[in-house]
């Protein structure tokens, strides 16, 4: 399996390492985003997030494919999750592999800004004292 690209309603982190390694690669990066306390200031309760998923898994798919033939990666994981998650729970894992450490770092970066620009994924902060939807992408 080269790639692994899902959306879920719960993120298990522990599986990035089995699912990413590969013999043929000597790196292996990953990057989790997970529910902060505060934002701006602010305390934050939850998160919620929502999203059309049909699209939303095209869009991975063509993002974890320019990755791969751009770094030349063994494996590559993008998994967003959906739902109400609550402060430290993560919401999202990206990562890759490949026979360089290099290629990897940079191919992580690509891979979570690049899903954060273009995937369409909504997301609602839900403080302690009000509600806003902050991002939506294409």
């Amino acid at each position: 399996m080269k790639k692994i690209i899902e959306i879920v309603e719960v993120i298990d982190t522990s599986l990035a390492y089995s699912e990413l390694s590969d013999a043929q690669s000597g790196g292996i990066c990953v990057f989790i985003g997970a529910v902060r306390e505060f934002t701006d200031q602010q305390e934050v309760t939850a998160l919620e997030f929502e999203t059309y998923k049909q699209m939303a898994l095209k869009e991975m798919d063509k993002i974890a494919d320019q990755a791969i033939q751009k770094w030349n990666l063994n494996k590559v994981m993008l998994r967003h999750a959906v739902g109400k998650k609550e402060v430290e729970e993560p919401v999202v894992v990206v990562g890759a592999s490949s026979a360089h450490r290099e290629a990897c770092f940079v191919a992580c970066r690509f891979l979570i800004d690049t899903l954060k620009e273009t995937v369409p994924i909504w997301k609602k902060e839900i403080f302690k004292d009000k509600t806003v939807w902050v991002s939506a992408h294409p």
